[in-house]
């Protein structure tokens, strides 16, 4: 079986080698190519035909992780994308979500971590490192349904027009499914529900 093939997007050199010595002390991976920036992967992409993109959100240059997804994607849809990143912001892992990235990994993690995530991803599935917090009570079906329109970025008023329900109403799920959730913000509440499977990531879409 041959290895699967990844590059690396991260403009800390020192990160990037260190990177390409742990993921290739294993026999089913190789790195294909190292880039600093969102637009050196892409005008190199092509030259190094990676099965797996390994990338930092927050690179220099005129285009960032998320944008950087989005291009690459759209050019070769057959590339997955491992996102590695220091940031916690749950806003920007979920614009790299919707961009077409597959696994989010976060650097504080232990190596073996992203290891999985790469072979994860490799087979199709998706790899969340995001720590998940117990949900203190189960969603209801009606709440289910307004945690869904969120995730597809509905405000409030098109959720209770879709819904058939009043503004106040929605505005009232959505406050039980973040309390439930014990998330601070609507882009966690997705986040934490792609962990657990409440959400699909074609619903982002």
């Amino acid at each position: 079986m041959s290895p699967v093939t990844v590059a690396l997007v991260d403009d800390h050199r020192v990160v990037a080698r260190s990177l390409k010595l742990f993921l290739e002390s294993f026999d089913d991976i190789r790195v294909v190519g190292m880039a600093a920036s969102g637009e050196e992967l892409l005008e190199r992409v092509d030259d190094w035909q990676p099965q797996i993109v390994v990338q930092d959100l927050l690179l220099p240059g005129g285009i960032d992780g998320v944008e950087t997804t989005r291009r690459l994607l759209q050019r070769s849809p057959q590339v997955k994308v491992v996102v590695l990143t220091a940031s916690t912001d749950e806003a920007r892992m979920l614009g790299a979500l919707r961009a077409g990235a597959l696994g989010y990994v976060r650097k504080d993690a232990e190596p073996e971590t992203l290891l999985a995530a790469v072979r994860a991803v490799a087979r199709g599935r998706m790899y969340f490192d995001a720590p998940a917090t117990p949900v203190q009570e189960e969603l209801t079906a009606r709440e289910l349904e307004v945690l869904r329109h969120v995730a597809m970025g509905r405000p409030n008023k098109e959720i209770a027009d879709a819904l058939g329900i009043g503004e106040e109403t929605v505005k009232t799920h959505v406050g039980n499914i973040l309390g439930k959730l014990q998330a601070e913000n609507r882009a966690q509440a997705i986040v934490h529900a792609l962990k657990r499977g409440l959400v699909l990531l074609e619903e982002l879409e």
